[in-house]
């Protein structure tokens, strides 16, 4: 068993691989990770290639802007059936209190989004991309589906929130780990959501 003072002593005897300091080590690993990141992101992007796929990736980008997410909510809720409109209520508070949370990340990260054109509305708005507020709130959509709807319907929008995250990196307004990131944090804000 480790006492805390060994432990202490684990700390300060970190491997120092080639004489670097622990801490420049880290740098260089976050790096060559960053620069992985931009590589991976740079391959499956076709915001600058005209055709069909494109076209399919800027409606899937956009379709999980919050303000439409939050339309489509409130047309179901005084449109749809009536048993739904906890589930709706649940739904549209989680996109509120997830988009202050991914704010707050992004103003302290400032992780720039990739150069580009696409998404103009984005760039000038939000110039920050890390992490994803839209893989973010669809995937915290999905794990609401998921847990309070009939299961197709939490497949259909675990699909969508697929969808949306991977077109994101594809017309170039995130890098791959911003969509990792806003996707891992939509399923907690999901999760916190559920357990409220």
């Amino acid at each position: 068993m480790i006492s805390p003072t060994s432990w202490r002593s684990c700390a300060l005897t970190w491997p120092n691989p080639a004489g670097r300091e622990p801490a420049a080590h880290f740098l260089r690993l976050m790096q060559k990770f960053l620069e992985l990141d931009a590589r991976l992101s740079q391959e499956v992007r076709v915001a600058e290639r005209p055709g069909a796929l494109r076209t399919v990736m800027a409606v899937l980008a956009h379709s999980g802007d919050s303000w439409l997410c939050l339309l489509a909510l409130a047309v179901l809720y005084f449109f749809g059936p009536p048993g739904w409109r906890p589930l709706e209520v649940s739904m549209g508070i989680g996109i509120v209190v997830t988009a202050v949370v991914v704010l707050l990340i992004k103003f302290t990260v400032r992780r720039q989004r990739p150069e580009g054109d696409w998404g103009g509305i984005y760039r000038s708005t939000d110039p920050h991309s890390f992490p994803s507020g839209h893989a973010a709130r669809v995937m915290m959509l999905a794990v609401l589906a998921f847990a309070s709807g009939p299961p197709e319907l939490g497949v259909l929008v675990l699909l969508w929130a697929f969808l949306v995250a991977f077109a994101r990196v594809m017309m170039g307004v995130h890098y791959l780990s911003d969509v990792l990131a806003g996707m891992l944090m939509g399923m907690l804000m999901g999760l916190l959501i559920l357990a409220l």
